[in-house]
């Protein structure tokens, strides 16, 4: 087990997310450590990061699983969770998810979404995220009932599963990978509010249909 001294980094994939940067970052628990991953922003994303003291890597290379695994690479802590940058996830909800994997009781914990508001979830993409945990778990049992983009596992561990996924499919493999190489999983519920600024992905019906194919992929 990693010395339990060593923070986690937080890797915060980011696609024109200028505006809500500065309230995720305000909001990270103390010693975390922000690794924003510029994923081909307009919006001077980098730029605002950079000013407020994040380590900024930039992934030119569109997809959310690109993004991931170009923040992965570049972070140094034992222990590295992952969660959104766009202001629907509450950092203060990090150490609830890092803590099982820092003390040792568990390998890969997912952050299971419960909506704050009406608005925070849209019907399509709760429906189509439900069933594709339906599918999961008739695969891989009733372990994680969401897949969700806030997690934390260790930093090494993640590497030697060698996940391939570049795009959407990211999460699933990772919790697919994770079952098969027999990791201890635990899910944990964390907030979900209203992103800030224009969904690109769960917000809009060809978003939820294209992270729907990704992660069927990865499934079949």
């Amino acid at each position: 087990m990693g010395s339990v001294a060593s923070m986690p980094d937080v890797v915060l994939p980011v696609l024109d997310e200028a505006a809500a940067i500065p309230g995720v970052l305000a909001r990270l628990p103390g010693g975390y450590d922000p690794i924003v991953v510029d994923n081909g922003s307009t919006d001077r994303s980098a730029e605002v990061a950079l000013r407020l003291g994040a380590r900024v890597v930039m992934e030119p290379a569109r997809g959310f699983g690109a993004a991931c695994f170009t923040g992965l690479r570049a972070a140094t802590s034992d222990v590295v969770c992952f969660m959104d940058c766009d202001g629907s996830l509450d950092p203060c909800d990090l150490p609830r998810v890092a803590t099982p994997v820092v003390s040792g009781e568990a390998d890969l914990v997912v952050g299971a979404r419960h909506a704050t508001s009406g608005g925070a979830w849209p019907f399509h993409a709760r429906i189509a995220n439900w069933a594709l945990a339906l599918v999961m778990a008739q695969r891989v049992g009733d372990r994680v009932r969401d897949i969700g983009p806030m997690r934390a596992a260790r930093r090494e561990a993640l590497v030697e599963l060698g996940m391939t996924d570049r795009r959407f499919g990211w999460p699933l493999e990772m919790v697919v990978l994770a079952v098969a190489a027999g990791w201890r999983i635990r899910e944990v519920p964390v907030a979900y509010a209203p992103r800030i600024g224009r969904s690109k992905v769960t917000g809009t019906l060809r978003g939820t249909a294209l992270t729907v194919l990704d992660m069927a992929r990865v499934m079949w």
